[in-house]
């Protein structure tokens, strides 16, 4: 290694650090991380980008912030000049990946897989380049493979060690089924990996047995084993639990912007560093400075918060739409003011209607027994007064403004 490295100019060594520094901030783990340096190396010294993989699955094409965290470490690498590989599972995607699940996956349709696709090729490019995004999809060879080539590929592996897979392990001691073609998905993505003699491979630490299988077929096949870089999962508003559209502590990628920002200014003060690491543009620098200010207490947490919603909508809208998106939340809640573009809806319904039904029938709450938590926690306004009886008949008339937490605003005429 002190060999090759002698072969680089001093520039040449310092752009090494420099991207070396970027890949590795925000990361779980990189392994091996010497061994990311060498290939970066390699790379700036031949001239050579580096080929970088993400697998996916398209089983749930709405993207929120949690997935791109994933996104940004890859655009780290694109705008480094390195060649971003996305494959698209429609083979594997058939099977489901079997991970963190008690139970075997639904197998998607071809319908299914290609319309999920699509809609995330929509929503990446918010984040990537996808004219410079090497889309793959890996029917093109493993649909081509014939039984002794399968074998082949089930002899690199024990069942001892696919079993070691904490979502295996814990379905065979509780005595649910498992079934041989769950098996082959894990080794389906690291044959992924050897047929596109991929450099790097990114995902996240749910996904650490998959990608390093990765690495180990490559081996098997005599290739050039890739680096595997994990990336921490990132917690939903709740600051419990995995973002996610099914747990409704998610910020989505096309919400609008005043959504986008109300929603990042109830984040946890805990996860502001966190946040602004994994799904921001900011530098190093500017990151390690926001982080310093929050230990240090030279910046307040409810400040740092308003700079990254300010960021998030402008990633995702426009320097303008950050603007006016700020604006609006310090008029409607630190000063208490209602806001001006509040939705207008024409109610045709009854003159008294029940609060709950009123709630639901305006899409303000999925369900009643959704909307009874909501006046019961105090989250529902009618003309800035609090409900507290959720039997309360409400008198509908022109003009009335229902507002649902802090950022659902319906006004009525009739």
């Amino acid at each position: 290694m002190s060999d090759f490295f002698e072969q680089l100019t001093s520039e040449q060594r310092i752009e090494v650090e420099r991207q070396l520094a970027i890949y590795s901030n925000g990361v779980s783990e990189v392994i091996p991380l010497n061994e990311l340096k060498i290939k970066v190396a390699k790379s700036i010294l031949k001239e050579k980008p580096l080929k970088i993989k993400l697998g996916l699955d398209p089983s749930a094409p709405d993207v929120h912030l949690g997935h791109t965290v994933v996104l940004n470490k890859l655009k780290q690498f694109q705008e480094n000049g390195h060649v971003i590989q996305l494959i698209i599972g429609d083979f594997t995607g058939k099977i489901g990946d079997p991970t963190g699940k008690s139970v075997a996956r639904k197998q998607l349709t071809n319908e299914e897989v290609q319309h999920n696709a699509k809609t995330y090729f929509e929503q990446f490019s918010k984040v990537l380049d996808m004219d410079k995004v090497e889309l793959y999809y890996n029917s093109k060879w493993l649909s081509e493979l014939n039984l002794e080539d399968v074998i082949n590929l089930s002899a690199s592996i024990t069942v001892a060690r696919l079993l070691e897979r904490n979502d295996f392990s814990e379905r065979l001691s509780t005595g649910k089924p498992i079934s041989l073609h769950e098996f082959f998905y894990p080794l389906m993505q690291g044959y992924d990996s050897v047929m596109l003699e991929s450099d790097v491979e990114l995902g996240g630490t749910d996904q650490h047995f998959n990608v390093l299988m990765g690495r180990h077929l490559q081996e098997h096949y005599g290739k050039e084993k890739q680096i595997v870089i994990m990336l921490p999962l990132l917690e939903g508003l709740d600051g419990v639990d995995k973002m996610s559209k099914s747990k409704n502590n998610y910020i989505g990628v096309d919400e609008e912007p005043n959504q986008m920002y109300g929603k990042t200014m109830s984040i946890p003060d805990e996860l502001i560093t966190k946040y602004f690491n994994l799904i921001t543009d900011l530098s190093v620098e500017e990151k390690n400075k926001i982080s310093e200010g929050l230990s240090e207490g030279t910046l307040h947490p409810r400040d740092a918060k308003m700079l990254l919603g300010k960021t998030i909508v402008r990633m995702y809208h426009s320097e303008e739409a950050a603007r006016k998106a700020e604006e609006h939340f310090t008029t409607v809640f630190q000063k208490g003011s209602l806001p001006d573009d509040i939705p207008v809806v024409e109610w045709k319904g009854d003159s008294e209607v029940g609060i709950l039904d009123l709630l639901v029938e305006l899409n303000l709450q999925s369900s009643k027994s959704e909307a009874r938590r909501m006046i019961q926690n105090g989250g529902v306004r009618l003309n800035e007064e609090k409900v507290s009886d959720v039997n309360v008949l409400v008198t509908i008339i022109d003009g009335l403004i229902l507002q649902v937490g802090k950022r659902k605003f319906v006004k009525l005429t009739k």
